[in-house]
């Protein structure tokens, strides 16, 4: 460990591309005597505001060269980041080649995530990969114990209070946190970089993947209170609740934020109107029909006391009649691509439900990554952008499904992609009536949704009778399909591919019902 030692800020070098705080820091240092020596635009931003900065050329003996690929990298700079100031022989060559030192390296990086963004041409994305930022700033974070290196103009503030605090020096213990700091903050960039370029491969999944995030904001705590928690952003352009605009509402929590993410996908796998409803997760009901607010009224009507409390999610700007039906009972979060100003007014009247705004929908059919820690290390893989392929679908059992019942099993089993394994959904005209969702036996999610469908009708009948389900993956045994037919169901749509295919297919026979095969499985764990 270096010896902790207070360090006297004689020069900084600062290059900067967002120049947001520059000149007002630049002073600040100025005002305290710190020699100011710069680069390209930041040089001339200081020039104009009146500041003495020496130009990096003047001190390398050479100008900026190939489009200023090449201005930072260069012995005169690098020796006076990372010479060890006790160290003889680096204060020798120092003094032999005339190096001066510098104590404070002040860099951003070229906005190479912001340009990934816009979805330029890959020359000019491959121009905004800086080389010299992520060379200097690790240089100046790795020689810590005499350097000071910061990265974020939300750190200037700070750097000013401790040269204020030690009369024009830092302390060991600031400059190991903004080296910490520094390095994740290339990591990040870096994680960028090579993201790119794995999304551009045909094989995303290489022997190395890195993955980055700046933190949006932190949270008051994780799933739990004892836990910490908070939103990292990634470079991914995916309208959703990450980079939501929330108008207004208590701050989101890690459990907010992760319900109404999954609610948001779902009800992207819809072209007409759509709403769903999740709660922990799970969708605890979901519809589609020709208006919004019918669609709010079929999927609630599916576990209204689920949907106490829970997420709901539109794939429609939100107009002032469904916003009417969501606020009569307590509802954590509405997230939507866009809300008219009559249902913004009306939502104005529950100030503590959470509104976010996406600016629009995410494409359930494109390619992403989805990754998870385990201890140890992470599990990466693509995104389940698979759906329903009416080319591949096949009829199994000796009766053909209606046209009616097709329709709603096409729509229950896209609904059973974005439920917890072992996963059955029952529906009917559009709508889920009972889902069981996060069962170790499939038999149990059968019934259990028909359970709850049951508890819905209140006596009257199952809302199961003459419903349709879906089940997320094939039964391996007939006792999970022998649950559905009990509950009323007509036709079920499932993957296949069981080794007891024949007996549950022999089953549906015996019972008069239709059954389809997908041939594609949507485990969700």
């Amino acid at each position: 460990m270096p010896l902790s030692k207070p360090v006297l800020a004689k020069r900084a070098l600062l290059s900067v591309s967002d120049k947001t705080g520059l000149v007002a820091f630049a002073r600040a240092l100025s005002a305290r005597g710190v020699a100011l020596v710069s680069t390209g635009g930041t040089a001339k931003a200081l020039a104009d505001a009146g500041l003495n900065v020496t130009d990096v050329s003047a001190i390398t003996g050479v100008a900026e060269m190939m489009d200023g690929r090449v201005k930072t990298l260069h012995p005169k700079i690098h020796g006076g980041i990372l010479a060890v100031r006790d160290n003889p022989g680096h204060r020798a060559a120092l003094e032999l080649h005339q190096i001066p030192e510098i104590d404070i390296v002040v860099i951003d990086l070229y906005p190479f995530e912001k340009t990934l963004l816009a979805r330029p041409h890959a020359d000019e994305i491959i121009e905004q990969i800086d080389i010299g930022g992520p060379a200097m700033i690790r240089a100046a974070a790795k020689n810590h114990a005499d350097v000071l290196v910061v990265v974020d103009v939300a750190d200037h503030a700070a750097v000013l209070a401790e040269l204020e605090a030690g009369q024009g020096t830092t302390s060991l213990e600031f400059r190991q946190q903004m080296a910490g700091k520094a390095f994740a903050r290339t990591a990040t960039y870096d994680a960028a970089v090579a993201g790119w370029f794995a999304d551009t491969s045909p094989n995303p999944l290489d022997t190395f993947r890195a993955i980055g995030g700046t933190m949006s904001q932190r949270l008051r705590y994780g799933e739990n209170p004892h836990q910490t928690g908070a939103l990292y952003l990634t470079t991914e352009a995916r309208a959703g609740v990450a980079t939501a605009r929330q108008v207004q509402g208590k701050a989101l929590s890690f459990n907010n934020i992760a319900d109404a993410d999954a609610a948001f996908e779902a009800v992207a796998e819809f072209v007409v109107p759509a709403i769903v409803i999740v709660k922990h997760a799970n969708p605890c009901g979901a519809a589609t029909a020709l208006t919004l607010e019918n669609a709010y009224r079929a999927a609630y009507a599916c576990d209204p006391v689920s949907a106490f409390g829970g997420i709901v999610a539109a794939n429609r700007t939100l107009d002032e009649p469904t916003a009417r039906e969501i606020v009569k009972i307590f509802t954590e979060v509405i997230v939507a691509p866009d809300a008219d100003p009559a249902a913004l007014a009306i939502l104005a009247t529950k100030p503590n439900l959470r509104l976010l705004l996406t600016g629009g929908m995410p494409d359930p059919h494109a390619a992403g990554l989805v990754a998870r820690t385990v201890a140890g290390g992470l599990l990466v893989q693509s995104r389940d952008d698979g759906s329903v392929d009416l080319g591949k679908l096949k009829v199994v059992t000796k009766k053909e499904p209606s046209p009616a019942e097709m329709a709603d099993m096409i729509f229950a089993f896209t609904i059973a992609k974005h439920v917890k394994s072992n996963a059955i959904v029952y529906a009917h005209h559009g709508a889920t009536v009972g889902i069981g969702a996060g069962q170790m036996s499939r038999l149990d999610s059968a019934r259990i949704a028909a359970i709850k469908a049951s508890e819905v009708g209140n006596g009257s009948g199952s809302p199961t009778v003459g419903s349709v389900a879906a089940s997320d993956a094939f039964f391996p045994f007939a006792d999970g399909l022998q649950a559905i037919i009990e509950a009323g169901a007509t036709a079920v749509i499932q993957p296949g591919g069981s080794i007891r295919d024949n007996e549950v297919i022999a089953a549906a026979d015996a019972a008069g019902i239709s059954m389809v095969f997908t041939d594609m499985r949507h485990f969700k764990h």
